[in-house]
């Protein structure tokens, strides 16, 4: 292998051990014998455990910042909320280890901080979307942040249960997500779906129309049974 390779391997291999034993739980010897090279072809690398792991963390919360730091980006705000519940899923499911590796709150040694930190960061950016939101509503836009860190966190545990139990789908479970966060407890829709998710709403839109459509035909029968001619849709 070139310099190169060997040093992506070596960090596959270490995102693969820490995803499963932890920090404290893998060790050079291991990650060496796995890789089939020495030792201190690991120290050449990464100076030790504590560089390699700090190379994961950060590629990984540098990959998870991105993913949903470019969801906010256009777009009407609900869909914004949408496209980054949406973002934090597709991460966990195809990047399983590497979200278990930051939800384990981060060892001291990586460079970039912890999982909490990347949350703040997320919640920054959606900080600014919900302030600007409260100032053309006419609320207090000072509220904003306590707003985000709510948001994000609602999400960012959701993901770690879902992590295991993976079900339902991502997209219902963004959906179920955005049904809380957009409309409140009060205001729950029975049904949730995306709007992006253009073939759930076109299904939801023609179960509707059916049922205002029986519902027509059931008081024009009434009407006709007790002599009164019903208006005019």
């Amino acid at each position: 292998m070139t310099g190169k390779e060997r040093r992506e391997q070596l960090l596959d291999i270490g995102r693969t051990l820490f995803a499963e034993r932890g920090f404290d739980g893998t060790s050079i010897e291991e990650i060496a014998t796995v890789a089939g090279v020495s030792k201190p072809v690991v120290y050449e690398h990464f100076g030790g455990k504590e560089g390699l792991y700090a190379v994961v963390v950060d590629r990984e919360m540098e990959h998870l910042l991105e993913t949903v730091t470019k969801s906010l980006v256009g777009g009407h705000p609900r869909q914004k909320i949408e496209r980054a519940a949406l973002a934090l899923l597709e991460y966990i499911e195809d990047s399983s280890q590497g979200f278990r590796i930051l939800v384990r709150d981060s060892h001291a040694a990586s460079a970039t901080g912890t999982f909490a930190s990347l949350l703040s960061d997320i919640a920054g950016q959606v900080e600014h979307l919900l302030g600007d939101e409260f100032r053309d509503k006419g609320f207090d836009p000072k509220s904003a942040p306590l707003y985000a860190q709510a948001l994000i966190g609602m999400v960012a545990l959701t993901g770690t249960y879902w992590l295991d139990v993976r079900k339902p789908k991502r997209e219902e479970v963004a959906a179920h997500l955005v049904n809380l966060a957009w409309n409140g407890l009060s205001g729950l829709e029975p049904k949730p779906y995306l709007t992006t998710d253009y073939k759930a709403r076109q299904k939801d839109l023609k179960a509707k129309a059916k049922e205002a459509a029986k519902e027509a035909k059931e008081t024009a029968r009434a009407a006709r049974r007790s002599g009164i001619e019903p208006e005019p849709v």
